[in-house]
């Protein structure tokens, strides 16, 4: 009989996932100790943890490092508690539990209730700050990964494009990690690279955009909502077929609705490939947002 974390891996329960990849989960605990108790397994169901082989174990922690940092950043704690009990599912997991105090990791303290509407929030928080795997580091068979495709062009395009001037002000460092290794998927994937300009005055016209972003002059410009750009995103059950993914977007989304005016995105040029800047007005006269590529064929 499968466990009940594997069913929550195969969608027949539900759960508040903060962070998957093809190996492993992460989501919250729904009898936490404190606020953002997380629980990190792997989706191969094992029974006890050190029945896994060396290269599983080795992998199941550093994925549990990427998301107690995630928990760290979005959870107001001194440190991570780290434990492994092993009795009370037949499936393999680590707690990832915030501490201010040596208590704080007590099992035999009372559990305590977490509204639904809090978890989700509390997900969706920790989500935005779990760091991605680095496509530097090799697999577990000793492989590095190669860059794809679109990362290569994209790399090339920034290596000959002029320089943004992305400053280091607070909206610009919060973008940086709310985009950090997101992908926008077309008929190719493609980074999302965080961007700042100086904001004219008066309205923003197409020749002046265009001037700002380093594209010809000329160049088609076409305006698009956010919300119906991202919605393909957005969505848990959308193009990008991860609900922790589509919860990045889903707060990358609000922080740009939220904290910039006037938030638009902009389509430049015409296929096969379209540069696209979602920029938004700051408080402090800065066009900020991100850009990216659609690749229409």
């Amino acid at each position: 009989m499968p466990s009940i974390f594997s069913r929550i891996i195969s969608g027949e329960l539900p759960a508040f996932k903060v962070a998957e990849d093809e190996h492993h989960l992460a989501f919250l605990d729904i009898t936490p100790l404190v606020e953002g108790h997380t629980l990190v397994i792997p989706k191969r169901e094992v029974d006890y943890i050190f029945d896994m082989a060396p290269e599983e174990l080795a992998a199941l922690h550093l994925f549990a490092q990427r998301v107690a940092k995630g928990v760290k950043e979005a959870v107001t704690c001194r440190r991570i508690g780290v434990a492994v009990i092993g009795l009370e599912v037949p499936h393999a997991h680590i707690h990832l539990i915030p501490m201010n105090k040596v208590s704080d990791m007590n099992f035999a303290n009372p559990k305590i209730k977490v509204e639904d509407q809090r978890m989700n929030e509390l997900a969706a928080a920790i989500n935005a700050k779990v760091p991605a795997a680095s496509t530097s580091q090799p697999d577990s068979r000793g492989v590095k990964p190669l860059a794809s495709k679109a990362e290569r062009e994209t790399t090339e395009s920034n290596e000959t494009a002029p320089a943004s001037a992305v400053a280091t002000d607070p909206v610009s460092q919060q973008l940086q990690q709310l985009t950090k290794d997101l992908k926008f998927m077309s008929e190719s994937e493609a980074p999302l690279t965080v961007v700042s300009y100086e904001a004219p005055g008066g309205a923003l016209t197409d020749a002046t955009l265009l001037q700002l972003t380093g594209q010809p002059a000329g160049t088609k410009v076409a305006t698009v909502d956010l919300l119906h750009f991202l919605r393909n995103h957005t969505a848990d059950d959308g193009i990008l077929e991860n609900p922790a993914l589509a919860n990045r977007y889903k707060a990358l989304q609000m922080f740009m609705k939220q904290d910039l005016d006037e938030t638009k995105v902009y389509r430049m040029g015409e296929g096969p490939q379209v540069q696209a800047y979602a920029l938004g007005r700051t408080s402090d006269g800065k066009l900020a947002g991100f850009k990216t590529v659609l690749t229409e064929t």
